[in-house]
């Protein structure tokens, strides 16, 4: 199956979190924590629609000051989600700033602070200098984000203060059959993703999808097809992909049960592992994990691949021990008691 999430940590394992997603489908990406960004070009970063922020410690929040200086002139919505308290730590760094010459931007920013019960809005303007105007507030289910291709999901996990672990799901994978497109004589090109498009919109078997490409020479051809016939000759359905990412979480029984319940499944898992085993009793009282438990937690989880990183800097020049420690855990026959 190809992959429809292109996924990869901003920084090496030792470097603040921070998870770019390109949905080259879409034309845009989902970013998953604000540490420091610098090593994201900004074109890359010019693409994210969303940020998903797991809490505001300076390691997974300082990099909000050079997202907002890339969108400040453009004329787009930028939507941001985390846990209880972003609204006040967006606004306080909005604060930080004088806003006098912003009146004619049309950027915004719809920061949404998610609570166990409900999510809180607010909207804050670059045309008002960033007042922050109350939106009205929504349940919470668990789920952020619901596009008809893809969603995301969410649950609260104990850092000493909430921090929000999250699962990104495609909600099923449109194969494109490529002998049969040749049959049918039309290359591929950007016309496939309207026809996904409008497979996940569940538009009407009578529908015209138009196949456009480019001879040599230059020339333009076009070629119209009904929805229908293209879903029949063209397109498999399979189940789609999935991705997890938890930082920053204390090992214990409940937390290790929603992680398990979040991240079930998922084709990567995008784990923390500040410690080694050997210094659990340091991860503990740091509300961190160690890489021995992030492989617990991987094949509780059942998740085809599990990615550690977020390393504590007293390892460095370690890097393979943590991986090794994690791996061996998370490719082990026995099965361990989860949060013990």
């Amino acid at each position: 199956m190809s992959l429809t999430f292109a996924a990869r940590l901003v920084n090496g394992p030792f470097g603040d979190p921070g998870l770019y997603i390109d949905l080259h489908w879409e034309g845009r990406a989902l970013l998953f924590d604000l540490g420091h960004n610098d090593a994201l070009p900004s074109a890359e970063m010019l693409r994210v629609s969303h940020v998903f922020v797991s809490h505001c410690h300076i390691d997974h929040f300082i990099g909000f000051d050079r997202l907002l200086r890339l969108f400040l002139a453009r004329d787009k919505k930028l939507y941001l989600f985390g846990p209880p308290g972003i609204l006040a730590c967006v606004e306080g760094k909005l604060r930080g700033y004088t806003w006098n010459l912003v009146d004619n931007y049309d950027f915004a920013i719809e920061a949404a602070e998610v609570a166990p019960d409900s999510i809180r809005r607010r909207l804050f303007s670059a045309a008002t200098g960033f007042v922050p105007e109350e939106l009205p507030p929504l349940p919470f289910h668990g789920t952020l984000l619901d596009e008809p291709a893809f969603r995301v999901r969410t649950a609260h996990l104990d850092h000493r203060i909430y921090s929000l672990g999250f699962a990104l799901e495609e909600k099923s994978h449109l194969n494109v059959d490529t002998t049969e497109l040749h049959r049918l004589g039309v290359p591929a090109g950007p016309w496939l993703t309207e026809l996904k498009r409008a497979l996940r919109r569940e538009e009407p078997n009578e529908g015209v999808i138009t196949a456009r490409w480019r001879l040599k020479d230059g020339q333009e051809q076009c070629r119209d097809f009904t929805l229908g016939e293209l879903r029949d000759r063209l397109v498999q359905e399979t189940p789609g992909q999935k991705l997890a990412y938890v930082v920053d979480t204390l090992y214990s029984p409940e937390n290790a049960a929603r992680i398990a319940e979040l991240a079930h499944g998922a084709d990567l898992f995008f784990c923390e592992s500040p410690f080694l085993d050997a210094d659990e009793d340091q991860a503990t009282r740091r509300y961190h994990l160690t890489a021995r438990q992030a492989g617990l937690l991987g094949r509780a989880a059942q998740v085809k691949k599990l990615v550690v990183f977020h390393f504590s800097p007293r390892y460095s020049g370690q890097a393979e021990r943590i991986y090794q420690e994690a791996q061996a855990v998370f490719h082990a026959g026995s099965r361990v008691e989860l949060g013990g």
